[in-house]
């Protein structure tokens, strides 16, 4: 019996797996790739900001923080995944691996020249994935043996959304 139980875990965790892997190609492709398909069409911007919510956008004078909640819904996803396929490993080992995912990305748009490289996007995005974890957290507590299920059940429909958004995007830059 518990071999049945451990082993549908298991197959489950192998899903959540696949899962996370097509949603850090998504990840990968919205924040460092601006959703273009073209080398060509990257914006070549080689600019670092060290100084946290100094530059947000200012639109009809106000400042939009449209980009700094919509960078931390991004990472909500990953948070939820590695609390699932990691739910042994302390929380700070979680924060920590966020924190790194999101330096990395911006490391990369400045080593590359694709974007800007902003301390605020690395918060945003950290905050994000701490976000996940505690939604994660308690799904675990409150469906219990279902929480992993339920996450991906919810995953796939949200990855057959993002696959439908990617098709009409790239058919419409064809």
């Amino acid at each position: 019996m518990i071999y049945l139980i451990w082993g549908c875990r298991m197959k489950s965790k192998k899903i959540t797996l696949a899962l996370m892997l097509f949603y850090l190609l998504a990840l990968i492709w919205v924040i460092v790739f601006k959703m273009e398909f073209s080398i060509k069409d990257f914006p070549q911007i080689r600019n670092i900001n060290l100084i946290p919510f100094s530059q947000p956008a200012i639109v009809n004078g106000k400042a939009d923080i449209s980009e700094i909640i919509l960078n931390a819904l991004a990472f909500i996803p990953y948070g939820l995944f590695l609390h699932t396929l990691m739910d042994k490993k302390s929380i700070l080992k979680k924060i920590l691996l966020i924190f790194a995912t999101s330096f990395i990305f911006e490391l990369i748009q400045y080593i590359f020249a694709i974007g800007a490289s902003d301390i605020t996007d690395i918060i945003s995005n950290t905050l994000g994935g701490i976000v996940g974890l505690v939604i994660s957290m308690l799904m675990a507590k409150l469906l219990k043996d279902n929480w992993v299920k339920s996450i991906n059940i919810i995953s796939i429909v949200c990855a057959a959304l993002l696959t439908a958004l990617f098709v009409i995007l790239f058919l419409a830059n064809i």
